[in-house]
């Protein structure tokens, strides 16, 4: 069924006179991503707050998550068409695949991680930590050791317009690991405000994590040799204008993240190299797809863009 447009009445429209598309060039590094002829590419409209985009390879689409809208989208590169994927869905908000290429959704209604296995059906993966729910999870990504990694803040919890208002039950808002095949999960991250995106760098020798709350930045921490925890928090990036809500890696390392404007590119060094400005008040989200993953796909505000660059996702190289 096609997606029909849902932008509330009363949302946010972008000033007049900030009409924005195209590429800035902060540093001549960003030269080096932009192919001759490249361009913003408008694909649907419709959304109130786009969220959680993510390539599927194996049915070659992006999903996305509209979050008030308690939906999730599905665009199509080869019809150019914008479907619902799944209505209700529980106020989904952030998405990645696993090593399958399985669907792993972070609910806030449900206050959960799911994965969508290939015929459909849905697994309930966890959704308590020490017999307590959990606030609401964020964003994910998955490790080359099939481990979890996802953010709980409160931002489904705090009212009724992307989930619904309750108490939380955890002793704060933490970052989680979670292991399939034991169903272990365990804190990783414990001393952030509101944790919100995160990745890991293309040798996953550091995992990257935007606090949305205060102080609103990027952090960076070393994964040990263990692969499961992490030391030596410091700080990474400061988005302006906006905060980092979403975010991924490319094969060189660099940061592709939300901001008010569009999407920031910033040095594996914490360099900001660039911007991807989109005609929205902000934006929410991004990943890599495309067969090649050279495709980075938009999740900004009401709609979904695509550029094609001369990058590729971290995850494609795996």
């Amino acid at each position: 069924m096609l997606a029909q447009p849902k932008t509330f009445p009363n949302h946010e429209a972008l000033p007049a006179g900030h009409d924005r598309s195209g590429f800035e060039i902060i540093d001549p590094r960003f030269k080096d991503f932009i192919l001759e002829g490249s361009k913003v590419t408008h694909h649907w409209q419709g959304a109130e707050w786009s969220e959680g985009a993510v390539y599927l390879p194996k049915t070659q689409v992006v999903v996305w998550s509209d979050i008030p809208n308690n939906r999730m989208l599905q665009f199509d590169p080869r019809t150019n068409e914008t479907t619902i994927f799944r209505e209700p869905s529980n106020f989904t908000n952030g998405n990645c695949t696993d090593n399958e290429g399985r669907l792993i959704t972070a609910t806030h209604l449900t206050h959960c991680l799911s994965r969508t296995e290939h015929d459909g059906q849905v697994t309930l993966l966890v959704d308590r930590y020490q017999r307590n729910r959990l606030n609401s999870p964020n964003d994910v990504v998955v490790k080359s050791d099939d481990s979890i990694w996802f953010t709980d803040p409160p931002y489904g919890i705090l009212s009724d317009r992307e989930g619904e208002t309750r108490e939380s039950e955890q002793s704060g808002n933490h970052v989680y690991r979670f292991c399939p095949d034991s169903a272990e999960l365990t804190i990783v991250v414990d001393t952030l405000d509101r944790p919100n995106g995160l990745a890991f760098s293309p040798d996953e020798s550091e995992l990257y994590i935007s606090d949305t709350g205060s102080p609103s930045r990027m952090y960076a921490f070393d994964v040990n040799s263990d692969g499961s925890t992490l030391t030596n928090k410091r700080d990474f990036i400061k988005v302006s204008p906006g905060v980092s809500d979403g975010f991924r890696c490319d094969t060189e390392g660099n940061i592709w993240t939300s901001a008010a404007d569009g999407i920031q590119c910033f040095s594996s060094k914490g360099e900001l190299l660039g911007k991807v400005r989109v005609p929205e008040t902000r934006c929410a989200n991004c990943c890599f797809g495309g067969p090649e993953g050279d495709i980075l796909y938009i999740a900004g505000d009401t709609s979904l863009y695509s550029v094609k660059l001369a990058a590729k996702g971290a995850q494609y190289s795996k």
